[in-house]
């Protein structure tokens, strides 16, 4: 539901009547909405109606729309009263006085209520034949109020005969047709149509049906209105202002999406360095990749037939058509749109039927920033992007912050408050190539003091790109959790904070976890009532979804210390690397409303880490095996671990080796005790000393490693040994 400017005329109007004042609350009440959800378009809605009773020589009915604890004085104050008058000085009126002119303007309201009309719609008629424009602009507002008439929706017909019962048309206008045959009244009407359309006052994604938007619902148009949406769109267009010529045809979103095989392409066009490109792919009608070693097999992909926009991306803090509570937005400029004609097969180019859009279109929130993004067609997320971008259809803002969990915690009404960086941060521009190009890749893991070969590192890395989740398994020591969190930081390309934060999130299975802590379930809220709260994962979905092009990584911290199966649920399905799509979505065990799915996208990775020598887990089942890769870490004592002993901590060359040589000699017979194994080997991070050791605490650093870490671990594992323990200690300890 949203505000109807009919309905607040027509309770201002009963109000005056009655000689009372109106408060915000039934203002919202009229229109059927929640005041959670009226707050926010209240003040440009009255802002509307003091702008309609200006032009009808009427006194300003806002006037008498007051807050709830003035309703008995009709007294303004703060940002009520401050609203009105800004209200007031957009339309050019002068007020010395803002209490005097406050009273003046409610008593008039009050005066004014037996002879005002009884509808909003009533008062609106085309402007005479004279006034400036096409004669299609006199249409506009009787198009919108035919509708509105209309219960909000109509078939073409329905609107062409209340116009003409509810407007003088000229004679010939009904009677003339123009080249095409066509009737000219009906020509005309469809021109209005196709600009309210592209204002976004009209929704025209069902093929013989006009529909309002909710824009639409709560806009009155005066001619002077009518005009300057008429300019506006008709140089960004370049549309004809001939209304002689046939009304160009909307493209409904039913035939943007009838090919199932049309693919939607969201390109860049600027390349470090390198001057936007924008200009030379429309004039020579292509678009080329400016990377020689990405993308090739996504432009291979691309048909003719595909539809394809030109965009950049950046952030935007500062004025904005939507209050961002102070915060930075991400925003994607579509600069131009076209269709596929050719691929010339070499993986860079392909041709393009180009429209320029001048000037370009602002979409927030939802945003790609790499060079080359397919949309998936089949999210509903993303379909309305393709709608705003190749149907023209207008961003319905209030969605994006009220209904989007993940947009609605930063900008909704519950948001956190603009922390610091939020306030100090600038409009900020970056090219593709920096979006693209990652500060933290598996080259900076080695440098961090991974002793993984390479080839290894790589292979784990593709893994979790290929397959999504992962577990990194292994002996206690082997760094599975200092290398799941580099993974991750690799995955996210960064390892920044400001960028983590919302992209990396990180939990530790353990036996009292549960379904409804980790997805979701009943918790009680600080009324003291009962409410369907999401968890962690659940969380992290939404972001994923909310920015599609980014990676988001869920780190999982001793995967089997709990019980998956029963932690996971229904998700543990949805994991699956072939069902991660829209199609494959499921209904949770708690949902919100009937008939409510979830799916899990594509760009979230799990990654897990499992300690194999803990007798008090549970095996995994083998539900989860099948949906994660496995990959063993074995205590490493190479080449690398001795580079990085002696380099970065400043090891003597012969402790390294002696310390070596002990726990080799160690684990040799921990793998060689029946009861025990390999798998209850000490891993190398307990040997690792930190960065900048200095050489003459080597001795002491080992000594104190042995006493208060290895030896504790040894008494686990021999517990009923304890000679063994005592032995195991000397051998170690022997030499230092």
């Amino acid at each position: 539901m949203t505000l109807n400017i009919g309905k607040t005329y027509e309770a201002i109007r009963a109000a005056a009547k009655q000689k009372r004042f109106l408060t915000y609350g039934e203002v919202a009440a009229a229109s059927g909405v929640e005041w959670n959800k009226a707050r926010r378009p209240i003040p440009q809605h009255l802002d509307q109606l003091v702008k309609i009773s200006h032009e009808r020589g009427w006194p300003l009915l806002s006037a008498i729309v007051v807050n709830k604890e003035n309703v008995e004085t009709g007294e303004l104050a703060g940002e009520s009263l401050a609203g009105f008058l800004a209200a007031i000085e957009k339309i050019g009126i002068p007020v010395e006085d803002p209490k005097a002119f406050l009273k003046q303007q409610q008593q008039a309201v009050f005066a004014w209520a037996d002879s005002a009309p009884e509808h909003l719609s009533d008062g609106s008629v085309a402007p005479p034949n004279g006034s400036a424009g096409p004669r299609f602009v006199h249409y506009f507002n009787p198009v919108l109020d035919a509708l509105r008439s209309l219960g909000g929706s109509a078939a073409p017909e329905s609107v062409y005969d209340w116009i003409r019962g509810q407007v003088q048309v000229p004679v010939e206008e009904l009677e003339g047709v123009n080249k095409g045959g066509q009737s000219k009244f009906h020509n005309k009407v469809a021109w209005a149509r196709f600009y309210l359309a592209k204002a976004g006052l009209i929704d025209a994604s069902k093929r013989g049906v006009w529909a309002l938007t909710p824009e639409g619902v709560n806009t009155t148009l005066s001619h002077t209105d009518a005009l300057q949406i008429f300019r506006r769109i008709q140089s960004q267009f370049k549309t004809s202002a001939n209304d002689e010529e046939e009304a160009p045809d909307l493209i409904s979103t039913e035939e943007l999406f009838a090919d199932p095989d049309r693919r939607f392409w969201f390109v860049g066009a600027a390349w470090g360095g390198t001057d936007d490109q924008t200009p030379r792919f429309l004039s020579d009608g292509i678009w080329q990749n400016g990377f020689h070693n990405k993308f090739a097999d996504e432009v291979k992909n691309m048909k003719p037939g595909d539809k394809i926009a030109i965009k950049a991306a950046f952030v935007r803090k500062n004025n904005l058509p939507f209050d961002n509570l102070g915060k930075s937005v991400s925003c994607m400029r579509i600069k131009a749109i076209g269709t596929i004609t050719d691929n010339v097969g070499d993986g860079k180019t392909v041709r393009v039927s180009w429209e320029a859009l001048d000037p370009p279109r602002d979409w927030f929130f939802y945003t790609y920033r790499v060079t080359l993004v397919e949309a998936d067609r089949n999210d509903e997320l993303a379909r309305k992007l393709i709608a705003f971008t190749f149907a023209g259809r207008k961003q319905d803002y209030d969605f994006w912050i009220n209904e989007v969990p993940y947009f609605a915690k930063k900008y909704g009404p519950v948001a956190r408050p603009a922390n610091d960086e939020d306030l100090l941060a600038d409009e900020e521009t970056e090219t593709e190539e920096e979006a693209a190009a990652p500060s933290y890749t598996i080259e900076n893991i080695a440098e961090d003091g991974c002793f993984l070969a390479p080839e290894q590192l790589a292979d784990i890395f593709g893994r979790i790109q290929s397959k999504k989740n992962l577990v990194l398994q292994g002996p206690p020591g082997t760094g599975k959790t200092w290398l799941a969190k580099r993974l991750a930081y690799a995955m996210i390309g960064s390892r920044d904070p400001k960028v983590t934060r919302d992209r990396l999130r990180v939990v530790q299975f353990h036996p009292s976890l549960s379904y409804e802590d980790f997805v979701r379930g009943w918790r009680p809220s600080v009324a003291g009532k009962l409410e369907l709260i999401d968890g962690l994962f659940l969380e992290i979905v939404e972001a994923a979804k909310a920015e599609p092009d980014r990676p988001f990584v869920l780190v999982i911290e001793e995967i089997n210390r709990g019980n998956p199966a029963q932690i996971f649920g229904e998700i543990l399905t949805l994991l699956e690397d072939t069902k991660r799509s829209r199609d494959e979505a499921m209904e949770l065990a708690y949902r919100r409303e009937p008939g409510e799915r979830v799916f899990v996208p594509k760009n979230l990775h799990v990654i897990g880490t499992m300690n194999i020598a803990d007798r008090s887990l549970a095996l995994v089942d083998l539900a989860l095996r099948r949906r994660f890769a496995f990959v063993t870490l074995e205590p490493t004592l190479n080449e690398l671990w001795r580079a990085w002993c002696g380099e970065r901590s400043g090891m003597p060359a012969d402790a390294i080796t002696l310390v070596k040589h002990r726990l080799d000699e160690l684990n040799d017979e921990i793998e060689n005790d029946r009861s025990l194994g390999p798998q209850y080997r000490v891993g190398h991070s307990y040997v690792t000393p930190p960065a900048g050791l200095m050489a003459e605490k080597a001795e002491s650093w080992f000594s104190d490693v042995v006493r208060t870490e290895i030896v504790p671990l040894l008494e686990e594992y021999w517990f009923d040994a304890p000679d063994k323990v005592k032995a195991a200690k000397q051998k170690l300890l022997a030499g230092f």
